[in-house]
């Protein structure tokens, strides 16, 4: 999925989960070695997300109204997530959703922090849920849409190196405050589960037959079902066949979307992803994203978005 691949900070795989054309649009601003990034989705959807390891990741609802849900844990408006060194998470929405996510080199958190607090934070081993004070939470949503909105009306502005540097200084002067003196949710369980849902995901790679094996992928995660599925509800919302199958399906969606329709074939690519009824494939395909699967195979001869 373009929108995914366009989320720089981090390897994203996007599964929408509900009927419709999923759209979605983002928003960078690059302060010297600060980014800010908002992301506005059309439809609900599950990621599977990998950081990398030589940044500091943190993000955030970023929608009042928004619903994200991190590792099983239900994010709240001015809740931010401290995600851990390299980690790999599950975020999930239910409807329409904004979110925003800052990244930064290690090294600017330790020294920034040092200087402001006289302690220098790195990220956590295991992500973590952050509940800054009313104020702080509020000071950092209202400088990320200030620059979000510069970023898409003023971009002459931004281009002004010294407006640059005075708004990533007051961002990072924000933010270290509320990872310094906010809550933190320390949560056992979620760190549990997360680790078994990372291997969940590891084992559906290996998944190569249209049906899942409950009993093979338990051995592989090494937990017995009744703990996988829970983890599956927490993290998910579903059960691990529901995602498996939406894996699959939009999986074949974007090799759809990529693919050339005078060289490919609907069933080709149904076939390739564990789909053999056809018939079966094209209703389920159209029930979630609202077309046939030979229209949009054509779209890539049309141009239509």
């Amino acid at each position: 999925m373009d929108f995914s691949a366009a989320i720089g900070a981090a390897k994203v795989n996007l599964f929408v989960t509900a009927g419709g054309d999923f759209s979605g649009r983002l928003t960078w601003l690059n302060l010297g070695q600060l980014n800010v990034l908002r992301a506005q989705e059309s439809l609900p959807r599950i990621g599977f997300v990998s950081f990398p390891p030589n940044q500091a990741i943190i993000s955030f609802p970023a929608g009042r109204w928004s619903s994200l849900t991190y590792c099983g844990s239900c994010l709240h408006f001015g809740d931010i997530v401290f995600h851990g060194h390299g980690e790999c998470a599950h975020q999930r929405t239910e409807e329409a959703a904004i979110w925003g996510l800052i990244s930064l080199p290690l090294g600017l958190l330790a020294s920034c922090s040092k200087a402001l607090t006289g302690k220098s934070i790195r990220p956590p081993s295991e992500g973590q849920v952050i509940r800054p004070a009313r104020d702080a939470a509020r000071a950092l949503l209202r400088l990320c849409s200030g620059a979000w909105h510069l970023a898409e009306t003023r971009r002459e502005l931004i281009a002004n190196p010294e407006v640059a540097r005075a708004l990533e200084q007051e961002l990072l002067r924000v933010l270290i405050h509320c990872l310094a003196t906010g809550h933190i949710d320390e949560s056992k369980r979620r760190q549990r589960h997360t680790d078994i849902m990372v291997r969940f995901e590891e084992a559906l790679v290996a998944q190569g037959a249209p049906r899942l094996k409950l009993s093979k992928l338990c051995n592989a995660t090494d937990v017995p079902e009744r703990t996988l599925r829970l983890c599956c509800t927490e993290f998910l919302g579903m059960s691990p066949t529901r995602y498996y199958q939406l894996r699959r399906l939009n999986m074949a969606r974007s090799a759809l979307q990529l693919a050339n329709p005078e060289t490919a074939s609907v069933a080709a690519i149904a076939r390739d992803h564990h789909f053999l009824e056809l018939g079966r494939f094209a209703v389920t395909y159209r029930a979630l994203f609202g077309e046939m699967p030979s229209s949009t195979l054509r779209r890539h001869r049309t141009g239509v978005d």
